[in-house]
């Protein structure tokens, strides 16, 4: 589990662009590109998913987890059983428990995650990667 102590991110603004380096972080390789676990607290979870064109994460929902997604770079298609949306940089979504999504890249993309803390609580319902 990451802690305030062994986790450092900076949070930069600089021309119009939002920046977010993190150091000590948690890297957790996937088929479809990594996250970045930058905090991981009791009461909240924050990662940087780096999802590559080509690639998409399964389809999935969470029993407790709650997430909000911001696209720092790239643009994304978010997939949910009542339609798709499509978010450019600087668009967020929120996904509640119990929402079947997907994440589809338009173009390789960066996504800042702010989430209830259960970052295992994953049930695949389709998996391009049989996992």
């Amino acid at each position: 589990m990451l802690t305030k102590s062994n986790t450092l991110w900076i949070l930069s603004y600089t021309k119009g662009r939002l920046r977010l380096r993190v150091s000590n972080a948690k890297i957790v390789e996937k088929p479809w590109g990594r996250e970045i676990w930058y905090a991981h607290e009791r009461e909240y979870a924050g990662k940087i998913l780096e999802i590559k064109k080509g690639f998409r994460s399964s389809l999935h929902y969470h029993e407790k987890k709650k997430e909000t997604m911001y696209v720092l770079e790239g643009e994304v298609r978010i997939i949910k059983k009542d339609g798709e949306l499509t978010l450019n940089e600087g668009e967020s979504i929120t996904i509640n428990p119990g929402e079947i999504h997907r994440i589809v890249p338009l173009r390789d993309s960066k996504i800042l995650e702010s989430s209830t803390p259960e970052l295992d609580d994953v049930i695949r319902v389709e998996d391009d990667y049989e996992r």
